[in-house]
């Protein structure tokens, strides 16, 4: 699994868990403790002026652990609905270019994927 994060200047974080692990509270919360560091040495300041944190309705982003987290980053929150009909910002933006990067090839593992990931780096 590929978690990414990305704003409108590029990605923020990139981050593979191995094969068969899920996430839950305590691992979303880890991830986020890493995107709060990427933010603050990939984009000075940013905290400071208010960030928008927008993500779905998994249950381990509702969890209690995981809303104090957020809410002690000072990060709002922009949550898609539940079944919406409209699209999120990644359907229709970093999946179109990931798409575009790695349609149609095939890679024997886990692995090989994890150097073709700086390719997210032009999304």
């Amino acid at each position: 699994m590929c978690i990414v994060f990305w704003d409108r200047r590029g990605i923020l974080l990139v981050e593979f868990l191995p094969r068969g692990n899920t996430i839950n509270a305590v691992r979303y919360c880890e991830t986020l403790r890493k995107l709060r560091s990427a933010i603050q040495n990939k984009r000075r300041g940013m905290l400071s002026q208010g960030s928008v944190l927008s993500h779905d309705n998994a249950r381990p982003n509702f969890a209690g652990v995981t809303q104090n987290l957020i809410q002690q980053f000072g990060l709002e929150q922009f949550d898609h609905p539940p079944y919406s009909p409209n699209l999120t910002p990644s359907d229709y933006h970093l999946f179109l270019n990931l798409k575009r990067d790695f349609g149609g090839r095939r890679f024997d593992s886990s692995g090989c994927l994890h150097w073709r990931h700086l390719s997210l780096k032009r999304v």
